[in-house]
């Protein structure tokens, strides 16, 4: 029988609301999806990653790097919404990683470890990952997603708030990374669902999957890698790749 084939698909648009033109923006030399998409080639157990876009901006400029790019519509909702029309159209994948693509210091050794349990878990539907909150961090910033396990590992629930709530004692918080993956069969599964009540209420994508009744697997990490939504965040990654 075959080894299960995972692709790493980027999805990427213009549009972004705080940040035009995000993925196109220089650091360090370099447009911001390159430093993600490069990252994402030194992963293990990953066949192929694929820039997914709907703007030839974002494409021209992803073929300029050598980067296989997937054109897309321009009518997703989502960057989910993107990956999994994508994912519909490859040949022999069993399983798609979606890393953001505002990601540029993403760990290539947490895709391949995600990459890893897809492959020998045939159980896992969905994987993610999630680290300690660290000691100067703020729990309480609705940005920063928390979640909880079960004993085995898998998501009990997504939420902004923060969750436990420490009545006795201090709780340990882990906050999620915002990088999936899912089987192909899951994935094609998943958008069609529509947005229920506690996805609408938390604006959380993945607690859709919970309502549903899915489970999702969740990895420890030591640490999260810094997301780009502002310039402010892009002159830090250049100072941080800097050294």
């Amino acid at each position: 029988m075959p080894a299960p084939k995972v692709a790493v698909i980027i999805p990427a648009r213009h549009g972004s609301t705080r940040f035009p033109g995000k993925p196109l923006f220089r650091i360090a030399g370099k447009p911001l999806i390159q430093h993600v998409w490069e990252r994402c080639r030194k992963a293990r157990g990953v066949t192929a990653v694929i820039v997914a876009t709907d703007d030839m901006r974002i494409a021209e400029a992803a073929f300029d790097f050598g980067a296989e790019i997937s054109m897309t519509s321009p009518k997703h909702r989502s960057g989910t919404d993107r990956c999994a029309e994508v994912a519909k159209r490859l040949a022999g994948y069993s399983h798609v990683i979606n890393v953001q693509g505002d990601e540029p210091l993403i760990e290539p050794a947490l895709i391949s470890r995600l990459a890893k349990a897809l492959a020998e878990d045939k159980a896992i539907e969905m994987i993610t990952a999630a680290s300690a909150f660290g000691s100067d961090e703020d729990v309480g910033n609705p940005n920063a997603v928390k979640v909880v396990l079960d004993r085995k590992g898998n998501a009990l629930y997504f939420s902004r708030s923060a969750i436990p709530f420490g009545r006795e004692g201090s709780p340990s918080y882990l906050r999620h990374q915002g990088i999936y993956g899912y089987s192909v069969k899951f994935l094609l599964q998943f958008v069609k669902w529509k947005p229920g009540v506690l996805e609408q209420c938390e604006g959380l994508e993945q607690l859709r999957a919970l309502e549903n009744s899915a489970r999702i697997r969740v990895l420890s990490t030591k640490s999260g890698s810094i997301g780009v939504d502002t310039p402010e965040d892009a002159a830090l990654v250049e100072r941080l790749l800097a050294k």
